[in-house]
């Protein structure tokens, strides 16, 4: 709702700024392809805001975190471990508990549980990041319509008139073509960017969970050789 309201005042801004001046505003200017592309940058900025906090809770010093687990672990108390895994956010504290509560059902099941944890957290990392990549492709395809039709608009003037349009028409018409590209490929040059980066972003973590993984398994691993 809140982002409705901002683009609906926008819109609205840009309409009376059109009317009352002796030229729309740059919104104003963006012609048919005004709701698309503000849609697709509210969208994108949306997800783009989402997906950085959300990386920024679960995303944690996994070396620290690890290292505390297995001290824990050693001086044999896995009732504190898992109560440090319970209030540590993200997917590898999550990993670590599900290795931890399976330790004793052997390698085989704490393997089994780590990769289990992880067809459940990969996806929630890489939710919503295919919107971004949506809009880096579409958005210049958008922007290039608006040209199109800022050129049409350009084209009827000129055959109503029998080439006589006044310039002021005429540059009305290149104006919305210039600006809806413009803003096409604005909005798919920072969607590109923010996917890239926060692609990055969940390849440090599934690395993190990887290195929980073998730590996990090296642990069920040495409880084996101790039991023996």
């Amino acid at each position: 709702m809140f982002i409705g309201t901002i683009l609906a005042d926008v819109a609205t801004n840009a309409m009376v700024v059109g009317t009352h001046g002796s030229e729309p505003g740059f919104f104003g200017q963006l012609g048919p392809m005004l709701w698309p592309l503000l849609i697709m940058s509210a969208t994108g900025l949306t997800v783009i805001t989402e997906r950085l906090l959300f990386f920024h809770q679960v995303q944690i010093n996994s070396v620290e975190f690890l290292s505390g687990v297995r001290n824990v672990l050693k001086s044999g108390n896995p009732v504190e471990a898992i109560a440090i895994c319970d209030a540590t956010p993200g997917p590898v504290a999550r990993l670590m508990k599900a290795a931890i509560l399976n330790r004793d059902a052997g390698r085989e099941r704490v393997q089994e549980a780590v990769e289990e944890v992880g067809l459940v957290e990969v996806p929630k990392l890489e939710a919503r990041l295919s919107v971004l990549a949506t809009l880096a492709q579409i958005a210049p395809l958008c922007g290039l319509l608006g040209t199109l039709l800022g050129l049409g608009s350009v084209y009827r003037s000129l055959q109503a008139t029998q080439g006589h349009s006044a310039p002021a028409d005429l540059f009305q018409g290149l104006g919305e073509s210039l600006h809806a590209a413009g803003t096409g490929m604005a909005i798919a040059i920072i969607s590109y960017a923010a996917y890239n980066y926060l692609v990055s972003r969940v390849n440090a973590i599934v690395l993190d969970m990887e290195r929980a993984s073998s730590e996990a398994l090296r642990m069920t691993s040495s409880d084996a050789v101790r039991r023996d």
